[in-house]
């Protein structure tokens, strides 16, 4: 367990007061002195994972404006949810906000207020769960992102390496956690590191923790966090189909509810292996017989575990038949829920298929 460069008494007053005078205005938060809505709290928190707070702060509004109140997110068909979602990416999320929302409805409509609570919603994982409970009901909840990751890591002159320094990391935020204002200082934190705790040239000068932290007075707070090397990702390879019938329209599937990409609609691909797919392991794969005829290029897309190359065929049918799929004008398929792959796929066919 870590010792802190200073008892939670004497900091968290500090950061608090730091806080009250220099609080980012964030479209999901209370304005000082007001109540946390716990559904707009838990929608940001979702929306934030893998994205940073200026990219949401915009799109918080308009998904905020589609559905207002966790009843009419719960209401809505998962398609209509899934296209409020484009340009996040993790669909995944998507769909777990949706089935958490009509949980939450089953349940009466008022949110879980303790972490173990949170956490038996779909897809709420620990850091959602002590967010939301820290900042929505005011709990003295451990939240750790990034940015707290950060602040910790320099606070506590924590060397060992991200993610193996994880749990370190953890317990030594717990250690400056107060039993009151718990969500001013979740807020607190995320603010600091987002602010004057940057990852390049931190602006000790600005902070109102600089006098504790061990990082700075060791000289190395601007190594830290350490990141072990990452892997370099593997390349895996696809095959996908731009069908195209006599009326212009295109063949659109929606995938299988589990795995990559899971529920969301897009053009009919082969399974993502390590090995090129050959001619003849492709058209067994077709979704539908056909002369195909390569497009010329790739779509080359990365996932966070692995870099896909998708090469493009077409061909055109003799009708657009309804067992095959759904079909789509060009025109409509910005109607359709279609991930960042599939709209790459679109502009690739468009631009250089040969039908």
């Amino acid at each position: 367990m870590p010792t802190g460069p200073a008892p939670s008494t004497e900091i968290s007053p500090l950061l608090l007061d730091w806080y009250d005078r220099h609080r980012r205005v964030l479209p999901w938060r209370a304005l000082p002195g007001g109540v946390s809505d716990p559904y707009r709290v838990w929608v940001s928190e979702v929306m934030l994972q893998q994205t940073t707070a200026a990219s949401v702060a915009n799109a918080f509004e308009g998904f905020l404006a589609r559905f207002p109140t966790v009843e009419a997110l719960a209401a809505a068909p998962v398609e209509r949810v899934l296209h409020a979602w484009q340009g996040f990416g993790y669909y995944a999320r998507a769909r777990n906000l949706h089935r958490a929302a009509q949980a939450v409805v089953a349940a009466g409509g008022r949110f879980p207020d303790t972490e173990d609570g949170l956490r038996a919603l779909p897809g709420v994982g620990a850091y959602i769960a002590a967010a939301v409970a820290a900042i929505a009901f005011d709990r003295p909840a451990v939240v750790v992102d990034a940015n707290v990751e950060r602040v910790v890591a320099r606070l506590f002159a924590i060397r060992t390496p991200l993610p193996a320094a994880k749990a370190e990391i953890r317990a030594a935020a717990a250690l400056l956690t107060p039993t009151t204002r718990g969500g001013d200082h979740a807020q607190a934190m995320m603010d600091l590191g987002a602010a004057v705790c940057v990852p390049r040239a931190p602006r000790c000068m600005m902070c109102p923790l600089a006098i504790h932290c061990r990082g700075r007075q060791e000289g190395v707070a601007a190594d830290l966090p350490a990141k072990a090397p990452k892997p370099a990702k593997p390349v895996r390879h696809g095959v996908g189909f731009w069908v195209v019938a006599p009326d212009g329209s295109i063949l659109l599937r929606q995938r299988p509810e589990r795995g990559l990409l899971g529920g969301m609609t897009g053009v009919p691909t082969t399974d993502f292996r390590d090995a090129p797919w050959t001619t003849t392991e492709a058209n067994h794969a077709a979704p539908v017989p056909a002369a195909w005829q390569p497009i010329a290029g790739k779509v080359v897309h990365v996932f966070t575990h692995f870099a896909l190359e998708l090469t493009l065929v077409s061909a055109r049918v003799r009708r657009a038949d309804p067992a095959a799929g759904t079909w789509s004008t060009i025109e409509g398929l910005g109607d359709h829920a279609l991930p960042t792959l599939m709209k790459k796929v679109v502009r690739h066919a468009l631009a250089g298929r040969r039908d």
